[in-house]
């Protein structure tokens, strides 16, 4: 496979930070609502990937749009400093591969999260040196699709590919027009007739690319 520049899926993909998230989220929706409101690790892994607003809606159901918003934006504040402190649990093999990867080709993160949970990741494993720019709804407003097309154009790339663990990241690949690798280690589930390529594990990655 071609590329100029491959552009990664953050949570599934290059981590699994499920445990340390739910942690904080519980801290603050324990305080703010009492813990008949408080999330499981669970509710946490069918969440990811999805919008803020979505996850929202998803796990607080019966809270008023307005609060349930502002419950999200208070543990997403609190989320950012726990997880940089924390770190996650990177999967196997991640560190190498992305050194071998930087020789092929630049490395970037688009990531529907909020802004600052991929500037965590980077603190908490010391990671950031391998990526040359990244992206998220947080800072641009924008949805996944767009953000990929972002980063694509403002870095130049002809040959952009994508790397996700969901269907969602899988179609907002095809909507930014950029060929779509399914990390089948990760979170979700994806067609394989959808895909340009599969990969069973991270560190099968670099052998898809010239």
């Amino acid at each position: 496979m071609k590329t100029d520049g491959i552009i990664f899926d953050l949570d599934g993909t290059l981590w699994n930070s499920i445990r340390p998230v739910t942690e904080s989220w519980n801290q603050v929706i324990e305080k703010k609502k009492g813990k008949d409101f408080c999330i499981t690790e669970d509710d946490m892994h069918n969440s990811m990937g999805m919008r803020m607003e979505d996850i929202a809606r998803k796990l607080f159901p019966t809270l008023p749009d307005e609060e349930r918003l502002a419950l999200l934006r208070e543990c997403c504040e609190f989320e950012n400093g726990y997880v940089a402190e924390k770190g996650g649990i990177l999967f196997d093999g991640l560190e190498e591969t992305l050194a071998a990867l930087q020789e092929k080709a630049p490395l970037f993160i688009v990531s529907n999260c909020q802004s600052g949970y991929i500037e965590a990741f980077f603190k908490a494993h010391g990671l950031g040196r391998y990526f040359k720019d990244h992206e998220d709804p947080g800072r641009t407003g924008l949805d996944k699709a767009g953000n990929i097309r972002l980063v694509a154009e403002r870095n130049g790339l002809r040959f952009p590919v994508y790397v996700g663990d969901t269907q969602g990241d899988c179609d907002s690949s095809k909507k930014a027009g950029v060929p779509f690798i399914f990390a089948e280690y990760g979170f979700g589930e994806v067609k394989e007739e959808d895909c340009d390529g599969i990969i069973r594990s991270i560190r099968e990655l670099p052998g898809l690319f010239l």
